[in-house]
């Protein structure tokens, strides 16, 4: 069995102002290190062989820095990148509740029925974490990896590992600086797409 440690990356100041980031590059923040500082002290006993990160500004600096302490590899995955909210890229949440109330009650019950103006549905998002699950299923069979991927990228990823349902993605976003562990069968996942 493949163990995937799903780490969520540090905050940032959108974080911390509840500003939509979707694709936008914001770094990390201080709070945001500090969670690195924490996730990487409680991964040293993970028994980590190789770290894989989405291509976006926190997930790569929350990477390296884990990578770096824990001294295992790091590879970027170039088609893994985050949830496009196109226009509502840099909004507050509370803007887009307040000026779009339908759209976002619809968001937050079935976020998969949803296309932010000038972005992606939640459907071309999941087909490009389930090409990106079946490649790392073929080269991991075991062992235990890293997967660093911001939210609600990281939903759709526990998701499609069979980690619950979709739930909330505007809620999802409160997960930064945290992991959490998934055990996948490779061949089940594989598979089933």
């Amino acid at each position: 069995m493949l163990e995937i440690v799903l780490i969520r990356p540090g905050s940032t100041d959108y974080d911390a102002t509840g500003r939509i980031q979707g694709t936008l590059d914001i770094p990390l923040n201080a709070e945001g290190n500090s969670e690195v500082a924490r996730e990487i002290e409680q991964l040293r006993d993970r028994h980590l062989e190789a770290i894989y990160s989405c291509t976006c500004q926190p997930a790569l600096q929350t990477a390296t820095a884990i990578a770096a302490a824990l001294d295992v590899p790091l590879k970027k995955l170039e088609n893994m990148r985050n949830l496009d909210h196109g226009l509502w890229q840099g909004m507050m949440v509370d803007e887009v509740k307040r000026k779009h109330p339908r759209v976002y009650r619809q968001w937050q019950e079935q976020p998969e029925l949803i296309c932010p103006p000038a972005g992606e549905t939640v459907s071309a998002a999941r087909q490009r974490v389930i090409a990106a699950l079946k490649k790392l299923l073929k080269k991991h069979k075991q062992g235990v990896i890293g997967l660093v991927a911001p939210e609600p990228l990281a939903s759709i990823i526990a998701n499609e590992l069979g980690r619950g349902e979709l739930g909330d993605l505007w809620k999802a976003g409160g997960k930064h600086g945290s992991w959490e562990s998934v055990g996948v069968e490779p061949q089940a996942l594989v598979q089933s797409r």
